[in-house]
């Protein structure tokens, strides 16, 4: 019987770690597995990503693969107007309410209310932004869409 203070690895499943530069006798002397001379044998050999050897990169020759990530981009976390049933008529829907409710992932963000499916009672929505048909809807099923002000952004 094994008990925990003689356990040992599988037979096979664990092997020592390649010493390098430890005489010839060791079969990894002289150039260390490295090779001979060359970029690749020198220390601190390390290219860039992408890298090849000076030939125009692939990532530089296809055009789709240009253009930039605009850092300054705000991500909208979207509900549409279908999921807002699970809420009570006449209530109040609110950024904080629609996490509680597992409808965004978090209060944090904002929230961009869409017109998706029908709205079937009188809610009041207060979000960041409203797609023009989803404050048509809200109003034509007697509720009311209100924009809530950005949280101005940490610097």
């Amino acid at each position: 019987m094994t008990s925990q203070h003689n356990l040992s690895p599988a037979p096979g499943s664990r092997r020592d770690r390649k010493r390098v530069g430890r005489g010839n006798a060791s079969g990894h002397g002289t150039y260390s597995g490295r090779g001979q001379k060359g970029q690749k044998a020198r220390s601190g050999c390390r290219t860039r990503p992408g890298f090849e050897g000076g030939q125009l990169p692939l990532i530089k020759r296809l055009p789709r693969k240009r253009g930039f990530t605009n850092i300054f981009r705000s991500e909208y976390d979207t509900v549409n107007l279908d999921r807002l049933s699970v809420f009570a008529a006449g209530s109040e829907v609110t950024p904080e309410k629609l996490a509680a409710a597992g409808l965004i992932k978090s209060a944090l963000r904002p929230v961009k209310v869409l017109a998706g499916g029908e709205m079937d009672r009188a809610l009041t929505v207060r979000a960041h932004k409203f797609s023009a048909s989803a404050r048509a809807k809200i109003e034509a099923a007697g509720g009311k869409a209100e924009e809530v002000e950005l949280a101005a952004p940490i610097d």
